[in-house]
């Protein structure tokens, strides 16, 4: 069986360098009748358990530490037992948020995970922040893109921890690899697919 995916939307607050705004974020689910990984347990443990059921929870993946990306990650592992998965470079942004709480295991450039069937390519992708990454479902045609690509253009880069040129250099030489077909999977708003991106590219700024 071929895993499917899921999407969950949860609202809070994105909050980073003393300043706050409210967001929906989406959470993905990836699995079958059985099991499932998480990718961003944000805001609401309450409702992405809902979500979720009676499944086993493989893991809880961060794409990056953000606090409306992992907000929920603690609760959510309680929960359902399952391991919090995260780049280590980005634990300088974890530790904002969950100083108290190491997460569980490491995630690291080419390195695959395991779902229902389904291979999850992890990839590296700085820039949004220093460990951001995205997970590559080729057999499902899916890149889970967490805050690095959007539809319409590179995730925000304005912040501390993040640079212009990482994440352009990201994008290009990484993503921009996969299949045009590719459907971007986005951690806040609508998908979108590589070929889209890459067209609309010519028009971003450049470093």
């Amino acid at each position: 069986m071929t895993a499917i995916v899921q999407n969950v939307v949860t609202s809070g607050v994105f909050e980073l360098d003393g300043g706050s705004w409210d967001v929906d974020n989406n959470v993905w689910l990836i699995g079958d009748d059985t099991e499932v990984i998480v990718v961003d347990a944000a805001h609401d443990a309450e409702l992405i358990a809902q979500a979720i059921g009676e499944r086993n929870v493989l893991a809880i993946v961060c794409t990056h530490g953000h606090n409306d990306h992992v907000n929920a990650a603690p609760e959510l592992a309680e929960r359902t037992g399952a391991p919090i998965l995260l780049h280590p470079e980005d634990r300088v942004v974890w530790d904002l948020t969950h100083p108290e709480r190491a997460p569980d295991g490491e995630l690291k450039d080419g390195q695959e995970l395991t779902v229902a069937g389904t291979a999850l390519r992890v990839m590296h992708t700085p820039g949004h922040a220093p460990g951001a990454v995205c997970l590559y479902a080729e057999s499902l045609g899916v890149l889970f893109g967490g805050d690095t690509l959007f539809h319409g253009g590179p995730g925000a880069t304005g912040r501390s921890y993040s640079d212009y040129p990482t994440i352009l250099k990201s994008i290009t030489e990484k993503l921009f690899s996969l299949p045009d077909e590719t459907f971007v999977k986005t951690g806040h708003g609508d998908s979108t697919t590589i070929g889209e991106e890459k067209a609309g590219s010519v028009d971003w700024a450049k470093p």
